[in-house]
């Protein structure tokens, strides 16, 4: 049977097509979301990793995933309506966030005012999430507000001067979206991949596993705006 991916897809596009990809791409810290347009090759040379093992990986799972008829089934998002895929990020994503950060932002503050002394890398922790959640909480209201409305108005009644509001507004999310991905980056590092260390507590143990969730939701978040809603707007243009 022919292989269904190559390394010369994007990465971002072979979520799109099968979703349980994601889960590989998680598993070698692939970006699949901010970084969903670079080619496989390109995403892996990136990261030095073995190209023909990702591969693999991806062929195998997917092979697997045919011989079992897709019996669970997945939502083709690339197929369904535009208001749809928006409520659906809206009902998950958004949800998720909104529930989510408040609880985390307890339990970073908690483990800052506990083990802080002992563990310097806490504050910088504390400083980067707080700086992820304002700038998520301005996000969502962007969207929701602005953006959202838009693309459900366009559904119904297209026009080129909606869709050129559509693109200005869809940049600047994308360059948002790039801006979170950073920190969620750069708070993996500083945490050794959350790692923990021999003292932690309980409190410790949640707030670097709510992290990483939240980090997992945020990647199939932007995902699903950057590699299909947005692509599949402008393609219109």
């Amino acid at each position: 049977m022919k292989n269904k991916f190559s390394g010369i897809q994007a990465v971002g596009q072979i979520v799109a097509e099968f979703p349980q990809a994601a889960e590989i791409f998680k598993e070698h810290r692939i970006d699949f979301c901010c970084g969903g347009d670079k080619t496989l090759t390109a995403a892996v040379k990136e990261l030095n990793l073995n190209e023909n093992n990702i591969l693999d990986k991806l062929n195998q799972a997917y092979a697997t995933m045919e011989n079992q008829h897709n019996d669970i089934g997945e939502v083709d998002w690339r197929e369904e309506s535009l208001t749809h895929l928006v409520d659906h990020i809206i009902n998950t994503h958004h949800l998720y966030l909104q529930r989510e950060m408040p609880q985390i932002s307890e339990y970073v503050t908690k483990i800052l005012r506990v083990h802080g002394v002992a563990h310097s890398e806490l504050r910088k922790v504390h400083k980067l999430f707080h700086l992820l959640k304002l700038e998520l909480e301005q996000h969502l209201i962007k969207e929701e507000e602005i953006l959202f409305p838009l693309i459900k108005q366009y559904e119904k009644m297209s026009t080129i001067q909606m869709l050129e509001k559509i693109r200005t507004v869809t940049n600047d999310i994308e360059s948002e979206h790039e801006l979170a991905g950073d920190i969620i980056k750069e708070l993996r590092k500083i945490t050794n991949q959350y790692a923990l260390p021999a003292d932690a507590c309980a409190s410790f143990r949640v707030a670097y596993q709510k992290l990483e969730e939240m980090e997992s939701d945020l990647f199939q978040h932007i995902h699903l705006e950057n590699n299909i809603l947005h692509p599949r707007l402008l393609s219109n243009a």
